[in-house]
């Protein structure tokens, strides 16, 4: 989907995406710090005298997005406004809209807006509503099969050589997804931590691959790569649900990051001379 431009200078992208649930129970969902955190990142609501202000997400350490609560009106609206992760663009509106369906569905419309008197940040907002797709399929999995349930994520983003393509390539053979197609059981092959479910959605464009789990317990992998511009990243987020997923995640983490170390290893620094 394009840019939309208006003659105020308004920019703006829209995505429209049908999701499972009453308004109340997608409010919970994309409102609240826990609902948010059991699908996007860790979130976090900042109130004052009841109502919240602010929304603080943590996309790993050292990177954190903060945003003002512009709009609050439960369970149809709530917006905010606040700084891209790009240094010097300019301050990105976000609204978060529920209307309710026949059916026991919402559609839930986000629609992200900045005022520029030039095209040279627009790539930014179509790099932004790309970025969602993932998300926002994890949300709907969420909703359908996991409502409500609390999240504990383990999460990973490691540099890797090479490009997007090749990249994914080696992602998915590693992972033994190479291959599988929506709808179908997948189990990992020897060598992989345990990890075992449905494949739930597949994207090549950005690389995407979502599961959801049975095993190491109820939740949803999320696989992919992207380019940061000044390299190649792999990211994986692993949403475990229910009252045995912080016991589970601190199982599997050191499985993990060895896994990732053997596959993806650290860039080793340069050595410098004395």
């Amino acid at each position: 989907m394009s840019v939309m431009k208006e003659p105020s200078g308004r920019r703006s992208v829209q995505i429209e995406f049908e999701v499972p649930g009453t308004p109340e129970e997608v409010w919970q969902a994309i409102a609240t710090g826990p609902g948010i955190s059991s699908w996007l990142m860790p979130a976090e609501f900042e109130e004052r005298d009841g109502k919240p202000v602010a929304l603080k997400l943590s996309f790993g350490p050292g990177q954190e997005a903060r945003s003002t609560v512009t709009v609050w009106d439960p369970p149809r609206l709530f917006a905010g406004q606040g700084e891209c992760l790009v240094p010097g663009s300019p301050p990105i509106a976000s609204e978060w809209h529920i209307e309710a369906q026949a059916g026991g569905t919402c559609i839930l419309r986000l629609v992200h807006s900045f005022f520029a008197s030039t095209d040279d940040w627009d790539d930014q907002l179509e790099y932004v509503e790309s970025g969602w797709s993932a998300f926002l399929f994890t949300l709907q999995i969420y909703l359908r099969h996991f409502r409500g349930q609390c999240s504990t994520l383990m999460n990973w983003m490691v540099p890797a050589a090479g490009s997007e393509a090749q990249v994914w390539e080696s992602l998915t053979t590693a992972l033994g997804l190479k291959g599988v197609s929506v709808g179908q059981r997948w189990t990992a092959p020897a060598g992989v931590p345990a990890l075992g479910g449905v494949v739930e959605y597949l994207s090549q464009s950005p690389y995407d691959a979502l599961l959801r789990l049975e095993k190491p317990g109820p939740g949803v992998a999320a696989f992919g790569t992207v380019d940061m511009g000044d390299g190649c990243r792999v990211g994986m987020n692993l949403y475990l649900y229910g009252d045995h997923g912080a016991a589970t995640a601190a199982r599997e983490t050191p499985l993990w990051e060895a896994w990732f170390q053997e596959h993806f290893p650290t860039p080793a620094e340069p050595s410098q001379s004395e």
